[in-house]
């Protein structure tokens, strides 16, 4: 990857693919899809299954489904691109498996997954847009021909790993699981002691779905504490969250969190090493925050997202941007 402060690329692209998207639709369809950006619901994102606004992709035809799946490719890399859209499909196995274990709460359909365009991605003000649904909830926000916000970023997967059928092996969120534990292995037990903050995992973020993150003290161990092998170790896991987008707009996150300092980020596990069994972590630096629990389920349902302490949906550099713009 090649680090740059520069996210034009990107913002272009992005731009021109939702402008694309948008000239398939209604106008009963624009009319659902459309927000203000300054409007509240920019901020009002969650994961869970629950009534949502905006354009559902279960009422897109196949050449607008093309469309939208060319939006979320321009915003995100390959392997995030294969991610959300096997988080679509995934919801048809969770379907089978709660129908025959006849505890179904809630329609498991790829096609409840909503579309929002906050503001004119084909003029020069700022603007945005989200797709999300249970277990996603992709977020992007591009001022000045720049992205300046790609958080919150989250995927989840149930189950974690599919256990019985036609997919089974299948993990759709393999590296957010594994490199964790790898690095929590590598610790002695000095270190394992400052990393591991609860005995028992907690059941669902401690951060909450909130416009910013909502924590109440940095806990865990500092990467300035730790092995060469293990800052490298504790690097790919950021990468792993970090890469979700394309290469330029990961590239300036990265360069962020190096100019912040690696030795600054703080990496805190709870619950059990063995996988199988209820396990949560977190990466937390200046303004760098992952999360991620394994717990629901008997530990076979992941939720993981990367967000920004100090800004996600990107609202302090549009302050600058808007006070520019006004002088």
């Amino acid at each position: 990857m090649t680090l740059t402060l520069d996210t034009k690329r990107s913002a272009g692209r992005i731009a021109k693919a939702a402008s694309a998207f948008l000239e398939t639709l209604s106008h009963e369809q624009r009319l659902r899809i459309g927000f203000s950006f300054d409007s509240d619901e920019r901020g009002n994102w969650h994961y869970v299954p629950m009534p949502r606004n905006g354009l559902p992709r279960g009422d897109l035809d196949q050449r607008q489904i093309e469309a939208s799946e060319e939006l979320i490719a321009s915003s995100m890399s390959g392997r995030a691109l294969k991610q959300t859209l096997a988080i679509f499909e995934h919801e048809l196995i969770l379907g089978r498996i709660e129908g025959s274990q006849g505890t179904t709460w809630f329609d498991r359909d790829p096609g409840l997954y909503y579309f929002s365009v906050f503001g004119d991605p084909a003029g020069e003000e700022p603007w945005g847009w989200r797709v999300e649904g249970h277990h996603v909830s992709l977020n992007l926000t591009i001022a000045g021909g720049e992205v300046v916000s790609p958080t919150p970023c989250f995927l989840g997967a149930n189950p974690a790993e599919v256990r019985h059928g036609p997919a089974k092996g299948l993990r759709i969120l393999t590296d957010e699981e594994d490199l964790a534990r790898r690095l929590l292995l590598s610790l002695d037990p000095l270190q394992r002691g400052r990393a591991v903050i609860y005995p028992v995992a907690p059941r669902e973020f401690v951060s909450r779905a909130g416009r910013r993150v909502e924590i109440d003290r940095r806990a865990g161990l500092p990467a300035g504490l730790m092995s060469a092998d293990q800052r490298e170790a504790l690097m790919s896991l950021v990468r792993v969250y970090v890469t979700r987008k394309p290469d330029d707009i990961a590239g300036k996150a990265l360069k962020k969190i190096e100019d912040q300092g690696v030795g600054e980020i703080l990496f805190a596990w709870a619950g059990s090493e063995h996988r199988g069994q209820c396990h949560y972590y977190r990466l937390h630096g200046p303004s760098f925050f992952v999360e991620y629990d394994n717990t629901q389920d008997m530990a076979n349902h992941i939720h993981s997202v990367w967000r920004d302490t100090e800004d996600d949906f990107g609202y302090d550099p549009l302050r600058l941007h808007y006070e520019a713009s006004h002088t």
